[in-house]
C-alpha cells in the first residue's frame, strides 16, 4: 500500500511537471517557456490568437513607422538658416530651391510656405495652418493602432488567463486525488496568457509614446518655420521680391492669380 501511494504520488508530480512545462534534468526539474507557451496557444486560441495578431500589428506599424520619420528626417536648425539667408536676399525662387533639395516633409511645408508667401496671401496663418494638419494627419498615421493595442491587449490576456483557470477548476472537480496538483500547472499555464498580453501591451505603448514625441518635434519644427515666414512678411518686403522678376520668376503673383494653375509647384502632400 505504501508502495502504491508513493508511486501515484509520483505519477501526479509528473503529471504537475508536464502540465507547468518542466523537464527533468538529473532529478531537478527546468521550466521550459516555449513548450508551456504552446501549450497555453493550443489550449486557449480564444486569447491567443487575437493577441498574436495584435502583436503582428505592433510589429508592422513599428517598422513602417520608423523606415516613414527616418526617410524624413531633417537638421531643421541648417534649413532654417539657409531659407532666412535667401529670404533676407528677396531670393523666394533660392529658398523654394533649399526646401526642395532638403528632401523631407519639413521641406515640403518650407517649400508650400514660401509659395503661399509669393501669393500674398492675406491670411497666410491660416493657409500655413490648413497645410501643417495636413501633413500632421499623415505623421499621426497607423499611431492609432498602437494605442488601441496598448489598451485591450492586457484585458485579451486576462481574459485568457480566466478562461484558462475556469477549465482547472471544471477539470479538478471531476478529478480525483491528483487534480489538484494538475490544477496548479495548468494555472501556471493561464498566467501565461496574462503575461503574453502585457508584453505586447508594453511594447506598444513605449512605440507610441516614442512616436508620437517624433511628431511632437516636427510640429515644432513647422511653428519655427511659421515664425520665420511671418517675420518676413512686410508689405514692403513683397513688394521689391515680386518686383524682380529674375529671383521670384517661379513664384509671380500673377501666376497664383489665374484659375488655371500648374499644380506641379505644389509639394507631393497637397497634389
Amino acid at each position: 500500500m505504501l508502495i502504491n501511494r508513493v508511486n501515484a504520488q509520483e505519477s501526479a508530480g509528473l503529471g504537475l511537471a508536464e502540465a507547468a512545462g518542466l523537464t527533468q534534468d538529473g532529478g531537478e526539474a527546468q521550466f521550459n517557456f516555449l513548450q508551456s507557451f504552446w501549450d497555453y496557444f493550443q489550449a486557449d486560441m480564444i486569447s491567443s490568437i487575437p493577441i498574436t495578431f495584435a502583436s503582428i500589428l505592433v510589429i508592422a506599424v513599428m517598422i513602417e513607422r520608423a523606415f516613414f520619420y527616418n526617410r524624413n528626417s531633417c537638421d531643421i536648425a541648417f534649413l532654417l538658416n539657409n531659407l532666412q539667408a535667401q529670404l533676407e536676399k528677396n531670393d523666394l525662387e533660392g529658398a523654394r530651391n533649399i526646401a526642395t533639395q532638403s528632401r523631407s516633409i519639413t521641406g515640403e511645408v518650407a517649400e508650400e510656405g514660401i509659395r503661399l508667401l509669393a501669393v500674398q496671401k492675406e491670411d497666410f496663418s491660416k493657409a500655413y495652418d490648413i497645410t501643417v494638419n495636413i501633413v500632421t494627419r499623415k505623421l499621426q498615421q497607423y499611431l492609432p493602432v498602437l494605442g488601441t493595442v496598448g489598451a485591450i491587449a492586457p484585458f485579451l490576456g486576462l481574459f485568457g488567463t480566466v478562461s484558462g483557470v475556469i477549465k482547472a477548476l471544471w477539470r479538478m472537480s471531476l478529478g480525483g486525488g491528483g487534480g489538484s496538483l494538475e490544477m496548479v500547472g495548468e494555472i501556471s499555464n493561464a498566467l501565461i496568457a496574462t503575461g503574453y498580453g502585457l508584453a505586447i501591451a508594453i511594447v506598444a505603448v513605449v512605440f507610441n509614446n516614442i512616436f508620437n514625441n517624433i511628431v511632437k518635434r516636427y510640429e515644432d519644427d513647422f511653428l519655427l518655420l511659421k515664425l520665420l515666414f511671418m517675420s518676413f512678411m512686410e508689405v514692403n518686403f513683397f513688394e521689391t521680391a515680386l518686383a524682380s522678376g529674375s529671383k521670384t520668376s517661379g513664384y509671380s503673383k500673377n501666376q497664383y492669380d489665374n484659375d488655371d494653375i500648374d499644380d506641379s509647384s505644389y509639394p507631393d502632400f497637397l497634389k
